[in-house]
């Protein structure tokens, strides 16, 4: 069954909004191995594009989708590097704009000190991304696409915050789906009182929600705190949504369809290199398989196969694979531990 229609004749799959950033990661390639420990310990850094909007736009473009980016970057050559890297993977810049304030691109340095333990340092003091402004929300773009992403970190100060709402409110009058990625970052939000209200505006006009159970917790705290899985999809279906998308970690995950049923999947072993990046495949692979028609159960599969791909990867964007390497990695992974290794009974 298609939960979720896309307009066929729009020129671009997927238009995302919100955050971009650099990733400085210990160097781990064939010149140099910084092994797992403390960041003060480490010599030598690699730069990689960052921001899980960003990293999913890249993503889907590997997967052969067409994708656009609205977003603001700093005016030097951080901003420059992300303009180019999008460029060159065929990700439309046409509504990225640069800051006239000084703002400046958030950088984010990796701590990897176990395949079980790794924590972020990051700079984001007059940031750059959240001067996403309403008059750089443009009509036509919103119009020209199947679906918007929506990042919940561009709800978490204005300027961005009142940019993201208008091109949630233009999607809805022009019948572009809207997905809702909750992406929640502690950094910028004042109080969760503030999350819960600019969270829970986004998730009601939401055809796709996406998140953590901790991030669901987050936004339903001002409307009904203490639900579980099958009570914040049906809080969430009762509004607009059709497929609402919970994930426990290393647990596991569940695809809740607005027919009343329930798809669960657990992430493909792997020897993780580091404990994040996973969400950004995830991302990627389950939208892929949503805008191929699969079955629920198969984009859940697909996108959790992605995520472990990543979670050993040194990086969140360059090495986001493509659709046959995924299908490859599936495969070996069932020769190995059998058919029916990700999906739960």
């Amino acid at each position: 069954m298609k939960y979720v229609e896309f307009d066929e004749d729009r020129e671009r799959d997927l238009v995302l909004l919100g955050r971009v950033a650099i990733d400085f990661n210990p160097a781990y390639n064939d010149q140099v191995k910084e092994e797992f420990k403390p960041l003060k310990k480490v010599h030598m850094f690699e730069k990689f594009l960052g921001g899980s909007p960003a990293n999913i736009a890249v993503g889907v473009t590997k997967h052969g989708l067409k994708a656009g980016f609205i977003g603001k970057v700093s005016d030097d050559q951080f901003g420059e590097f992300v303009v180019d890297y999008f460029n060159e993977r065929g990700i439309d810049t046409s509504c990225i704009t640069k800051c006239t304030g000084g703002e400046k691109l958030g950088l984010t340095f990796t701590e990897m000190l176990s395949s079980k333990e790794s924590s972020i340092l990051m700079y984001r003091n007059c940031i750059a991304d959240l001067q996403l402004h309403v008059d750089d929300i443009d009509e036509d773009y919103i119009k020209s696409t199947k679906a918007i992403l929506i990042s919940g970190t561009a709800l978490a100060e204005s300027p961005s915050r009142e940019a993201a709402i208008k091109a949630v409110l233009l999607a809805k009058k022009n019948n572009t789906k809207i997905i809702f990625d909750i992406d929640y970052r502690e950094y910028n939000w004042k109080n969760s009182d503030e999350i819960s209200i600019y969270y829970s505006m986004v998730a009601k006009e939401a055809d796709i929600i996406m998140g953590s159970r901790e991030e669901f917790d987050l936004t339903e705290k001002l409307i009904r705190p203490g639900m579980t899985d099958e009570e914040s999809a049906a809080l969430w279906q009762s509004y607009n949504a059709k497929i609402v998308v919970i994930k426990h970690g290393m647990k596991g995950s569940a695809a809740y369809t607005c027919d009343g049923q329930k798809y669960s999947i657990k992430p493909f072993p792997v020897e993780a290199r580091k404990g994040f990046g996973g969400g950004d495949g995830y991302g990627s692979g389950f939208l892929y398989g949503l805008y191929q028609g699969w079955e629920i159960i198969d984009c859940l599969e697909f996108g959790s196969a992605e995520a472990s791909m990543m979670v050993r990867s040194n990086n969140c964007s360059d090495s986001l694979p493509g659709p046959e390497e995924v299908h490859e990695f599936i495969k070996e992974e069932k020769e190995k531990f059998g058919e029916m290794i990700a999906r739960m009974q």
